[in-house]
């Protein structure tokens, strides 16, 4: 019942108002896009041994991110809790057959369909990223890098159908939703919007990340350079052997 009383709500609020308010704060958006921007760069990298170490990069910031957001996902603010936006299955058929009949149900935060898709990328990135770190590391057979690979598709698999339903519900709902997750801003009623953005942690985790590619790129320095003195103090060996 409450899921349909929340979705009446926000559904009268759609039709009654068409003030923009802050509904996404800071920590929301800069850890979408980062995960966005890491998937995208580990997956583009997989298969190109020169940037071995940039795929790697890429899924450990992926890892943090992740974790972060679900952590977030039980004290950020009130959009960005799991307990604002996960709802029970019934909600969400309703919801996609109200989006097929082309009058979905207006949320302020995320929509079912969107919150299913949320939890099935945040799961799956996981699965990603550990099974990943753990090859890197050899801790598992072929059976692990199966694993890594076969999860890595399916979740491009979701974000693709991801971004054909914020495409879909903009157009339906008359809103631009991949700016609203720039902005922060969606329409509703201004005692619905949230009172701060958490700038300051926004800032604190892109401080975090920028460390986490520094230290790697450092890192990758390093072992290149070990990797061109070893190489260099072999050949000379072999110099001397001949001679």
């Amino acid at each position: 019942m409450s899921d349909i009383s929340n979705s009446q709500s926000d559904t009268s609020c759609a039709e009654s108002s068409t003030k923009k308010i802050q509904v996404w704060d800071a920590p929301v958006r800069l850890t979408h896009w980062l995960i966005a921007l890491c998937f995208t760069g580990a997956y583009l990298t997989a298969e190109v041994d020169s940037l071995r170490l940039l795929h790697i990069s890429m899924g450990y910031t992926m890892l943090f991110l992740i974790c972060f957001r679900l952590l977030w996902g039980f004290i950020g603010s009130k959009y960005a809790r799991f307990s604002e936006f996960v709802r029970s299955p019934t909600t969400v058929i309703r919801y996609l057959r109200g989006m097929l009949s082309g009058h979905p149900a207006h949320f302020t935060g995320h929509n079912p369909a969107g919150a299913m898709a949320i939890i099935a990328m945040l799961g799956l990135g996981l699965i990603v990223t550990i099974s990943g770190y753990a090859n890197y590391n050899e801790l598992g057979g072929e059976w692990l890098e199966e694993v890594h690979e076969i999860a890595a598709n399916i979740m491009l698999t979701v974000v693709g159908v991801h971004i054909a339903g914020v495409l879909l519900t903009s157009y339906l709902y008359r809103q631009n939703l991949v700016r609203s997750m720039i902005s922060g801003r969606k329409l509703g009623q201004q005692q619905q919007a949230i009172h701060t953005t958490w700038r300051s942690v926004a800032i604190l985790l892109m401080l975090v990340v920028l460390g986490i590619w520094t230290y790697q790129a450092s890192t990758a320095t390093s072992a290149t350079s070990t990797e061109k003195t070893q190489s260099g103090k072999e050949r000379s060996d072999k110099d001397r052997d001949r001679d």
